[in-house]
């Protein structure tokens, strides 16, 4: 060529003419760039596990700010034994507030289920699916602050920019579903690392969760989550897809001359995926057809619960639909009168009003998947960044609990794991993890193993060195596999 049409540079490309994608507004995923030096992106397709796995999907049900393992799930007599006394051993030294002495949980607890799981009387419906959870009573070491500890959850680093954990399982595995994003996080919050959350740091863009619903604080309610700009009022579908196939002859002609452009790659991936979900994601999103049998059965019909049974909901479509990873938060929402889990005073109205609004759609969830035998394959994740401690929290009112991330309580529930099992313990007050603790390194060594994935093979290089979700920590706790 010759003259004025002597080149056409890519990036000025793709600002001509793809202003008008939908997936122009998923800026989650053209935000970052591929900066790693070890593969081109591609879009995730599906890719071989490096062994059987047990759950090819994981629902992550994210409690955030720090849900009560004392009143919730871990039975401590001792408490009302000694309520009111102080601790008969030291604190920990790093502390995010002043603590007093041990308070007893407002809360009866009973047991519930042929497995005999403790439970305060605050569920109600959780019971009823007793027998499919795995209890992790030892899960310990996050950060005692909410953004470390969060972080520290969802990417296994409470400060570095990491991979979110559901990047990874996208980069392991891809997706099932070629229209849909192989990770999607539903109504996410932004606090407390905010989209570094759901990233995809240094893994190509591609992998980088998608948010249903604009992250923000309080989060966005589920009725008005969207995937913001799937319209596309300046292009119809079939010049889109001349306006797609033209960008990529431009970039693979190219790239055969100047060498291909990892970040270029990753951009040019993402308004593909955002041109398929058109189609797709409005169909995964759109409820009426739902009967109204599963409508109640996910607390639909009730003002209480109709937010956090709609997200629950969304995320079952999701995973009927081939998405690898759904994230669904329960976080601040002034709308729904909840404060996150994050109780330092009011600990007994918080706790009541939470856990009110999230019983019945997580049990209406498990019950749903596995009446369409979707349980056995998905990894049902349970669980917040930290606990909260044994004693009273100094100097607020009404009394609540402190962060504490020495020993707290999540579970597992399908996905290949055994139900109605007790995995390790803390000491008689809920205070140290002392039997098979389960760090965070071993909680995503352990997702990763039951996905097939070994976490010392599924690593990534970026500047030079070789990365992976669990550092160079982690263990399968292999007893909780069935």
């Amino acid at each position: 060529m010759s003259g004025s049409h002597h080149t056409l540079n890519r990036r000025d490309t793709l600002r001509r003419i793809c202003v008008g994608f939908g997936g122009l507004a998923l800026n989650a995923l053209l935000a970052r760039t591929g900066r790693a030096s070890n593969s081109a992106s591609g879009l995730a397709e599906p890719r071989q596990a490096h062994f059987p796995a047990r759950a090819k999907r994981v629902i992550f049900l994210f409690m955030h700010g720090g849900p009560s393992h004392v009143d919730l799930f871990d039975y401590k007599p001792a408490l009302a034994k000694y309520d009111g006394k102080p601790l008969p051993f030291p604190e920990r030294k790093v502390q995010f507030a002043a603590r007093g002495n041990i308070m007893q949980s407002p809360w009866k607890f009973r047991q519930v289920g042929q497995s005999g799981h403790w439970m305060s009387e605050l569920w109600q419906h959780l019971p009823e699916v007793a027998d499919d959870l795995c209890m992790l009573h030892s899960v310990c070491e996050t950060n005692v602050a909410h953004g470390g500890a969060c972080m520290k959850l969802h990417t296994g680093d409470e400060a570095l920019l990491r991979p979110s954990m559901g990047s990874w399982v996208s980069y392991g595995l891809g997706t099932e579903n070629q229209n849909l994003p192989a990770f999607i996080t539903i109504c996410p919050t932004s606090l407390h690392g905010g989209a570094n959350n759901f990233g995809s740091a240094f893994l190509p863009a591609v992998h980088q969760g998608v948010p249903l619903g604009t992250p923000g604080y309080p989060n966005t309610p589920a009725k008005d989550a969207r995937f913001h700009y799937m319209e596309n009022l300046q292009a119809g579908a079939h010049e889109q897809r001349l306006q797609l196939d033209l960008l990529r002859k431009l970039h693979d002609r190219k790239a055969a001359t100047a060498g291909n452009s990892s970040d270029l790659d990753a951009r040019i991936d993402s308004f593909e995926l955002a041109f398929r979900m058109q189609m797709a994601a409005p169909e995964a999103t759109d409820l009426r057809g739902e009967s109204e049998a599963v409508l109640d059965l996910y607390g639909m019909n009730d003002a209480a619960t109709e937010n956090f049974g709609r997200q629950c909901l969304l995320a079952r479509r999701f995973a009927e639909r081939g998405v690898r990873f759904i994230q669904v938060s329960h976080a601040h929402s002034l709308k729904f009168n909840n404060e996150q889990w994050d109780q330092h005073s009011q600990l007994e109205k918080g706790h009541s009003i939470n856990v009110k609004q999230i019983d019945k759609p997580i049990t209406g969830l498990l019950k749903d998947l596995k009446s369409r035998g979707l349980l056995q394959d998905t990894l049902v994740l349970w669980g917040g960044e930290f606990g909260r401690t044994p004693t009273v929290e100094k100097g607020k009112g009404p009394v609540g609990r402190d962060h504490h991330p020495d020993g707290f309580t999540m579970w597992m529930a399908g996905g290949g794991v055994r139900g109605g099992f007790r995995y390790g313990k803390t000491d008689e007050f809920g205070y140290h993890a002392i039997e098979n603790r389960c760090t965070i390194h071993d909680l995503h060594a352990t997702l990763l193993h039951l996905l097939g994935l070994d976490h010392e093979r599924l690593t990534y290089t970026d500047s030079g060195r070789e990365f992976r979700l669990t550092d160079v920590y982690g263990n399968v706790a292999r007893e909780i596999i069935a």
